[in-house]
C-alpha cells in the first residue's frame, strides 16, 4: 500500500490497542504503543533507501528481505527495544505484541496489490500477490478517516477501529470474491485456455488484464463487465542477441521480479537494441515499467536500463546511444 495509507493504519492500530486494559490503564503505555504501531507500520518499507544505490538494486530488494518472516520479528524487536528504553516501566510484552502486529499488518496488507512481497522468505523468493486491490484505496483510506472522527468525537477508540478493521476485512474477502468470477468472465471472452490475471485500479469496476497463453500474451482492460483487448504479443524463440542482454545485472533485477516480460529486439546503427517490457504495467500510450540494453556489433554491452518511465518521451535518453556520444565528441 502506499505510504499514506500506512500511516493511516498504525494509527488506527494504536485506537485497537485500546481494547488491551493494560493499554487503556496505562498512558505511558498507549503513547509507546502508539509510536510502535506507526513506526512498525512504516519499517518493512524503509529499503525504499534502496534506490539510491540504482534502480536495480532497488527492483530487486524492494519488498523481499524487508517483508520477509525473519524481517518482522526483527523489526518488530528493534522498534519495541528501542522505545522501550524511553518507557522503562511499561509492559514491555504488551509493546512488543503490538508493535508486532502493525508490521504484521503492514506486509499482509502488501499482499493484496500488484506488487506483491516475497512475505514467505526464507522458505521461498516467490512473489506473492493477490491482485484485489489498488497500491491506494480510497475505501480502505476513507473508513479509517471515518474511525478518526469518531476517535476525536469521543467514541471509544479501540470499539471504533474494531468495526473499522472488520468492514476492511470483509471489503478485502468480497474483492477476492468478485476478482474470481470477473477471471472467469475475461477468461470466456477471449475463449482461449491459460493464465489470466486481472490488476487492480483506483477505480472499482475497472481492471487492467494480461492474459499468458501456449502462444501469445493478450493485454487489456474490463470496464464493468466489458472486456477491451488493446495489444497482443506473440511468442517468440529467444536469440543470442537477447541471450547476451540477458547477462546485464539490470535486466536480471527486472526479470526476477516480473512475471510477465515480452522483449523485443531492433537493429541500431552500433549494434543492437533489446527492449523488456512488464505487460501489467501499460499506460495511455506505452508501458512504463522497461529494461533496454544496448550491445554493439560484436555483443558487447554498452550501456543499459531498468526502471519505470511514465514520460514515453523519455524513455530513449535512459541508454548511451554511441552515435550521438560520437558526435559530441
Amino acid at each position: 500500500m502506499d505510504t499514506g495509507t500506512h500511516i493511516a493504519m498504525g494509527f488506527g492500530l494504536a485506537g485497537l490497542a485500546y481494547l488491551d486494559p493494560a493499554v487503556s490503564a496505562q498512558p505511558e503505555l498507549a503513547g509507546a504503543v502508539l509510536l510502535g504501531t506507526i513506526i512498525g507500520s512504516q519499517a518493512p518499507d524503509l529499503d525504499t533507501v534502496l534506490k539510491f544505490r540504482g534502480n536495480a538494486t532497488y527492483i530487486r530488494n524492494h519488498r523481499g528481505r524487508s517483508h520477509s518472516i525473519p524481517a518482522i520479528l526483527i523489526w518488530a524487536g528493534l522498534i519495541s527495544g528501542g522505545i522501550y528504553a524511553f518507557f522503562p516501566g511499561i509492559s514491555y510484552l504488551h509493546l512488543l505484541l503490538w508493535t508486532l502486529l502493525a508490521v504484521v499488518v503492514h506486509v499482509s496488507i502488501d499482499l493484496f496489490n500488484s506488487y506483491g512481497t516475497q512475505a514467505i522468505r526464507p522458505f521461498s523468493k516467490r512473489w506473492i500477490s493477490f491482485n484485489v486491490i489498488n497500491i491506494f484505496d480510497p475505501f480502505i483510506m476513507g473508513i479509517h478517516l471515518i474511525g478518526f472522527l469518531f476517535w476525536a468525537a469521543g467514541l471509544h477508540p479501540g470499539h471504533v477501529f474494531s468495526v473499522v478493521y472488520a468492514v476492511m476485512v470483509t471489503y478485502i474477502i468480497q474483492r477476492m470474491f468478485a476478482y474470481r468470477k470477473l477471471v472467469q468472465l475475461v477468461k470466456e471472452d477471449l475463449g482461449e485456455e491459460g493464465h489470466y490475471i486481472l490488476l487492480p485500479t483506483i477505480r472499482w469496476t475497472r481492471w487492467g488484464v494480461v492474459a499468458e497463453t501456449d502462444t501469445a500474451s493478450y493485454v487489456g482492460e474490463l470496464h464493468g463487465k466489458t472486456v477491451i483487448w488493446h495489444d497482443t504479443f506473440y511468442k517468440k524463440d529467444e536469440n543470442e542477441v537477447i541471450e547476451k542482454a540477458k547477462m546485464d545485472t539490470k535486466v536480471q533485477a527486472f526479470l526476477s521480479f516480473t512475471r510477465y516480460p515480452h522483449v523485443y529486439t531492433k537493429k541500431r546503427e552500433f549494434g543492437h537494441e533489446v527492449r523488456w517490457i512488464d505487460l501489467r504495467y501499460r499506460t495511455k500510450t506505452h508501458y512504463a515499467f522497461i529494461a533496454i540494453v544496448h550491445l554493439d556489433e560484436q555483443l558487447n554491452i554498452i550501456d543499459s536500463y531498468t526502471g519505470w518511465e511514465y514520460r514515453e518521451h523519455k524513455i530513449d535518453s535512459k541508454v548511451i546511444v554511441p552515435e550521438l556520444v560520437l558526435e559530441k565528441s
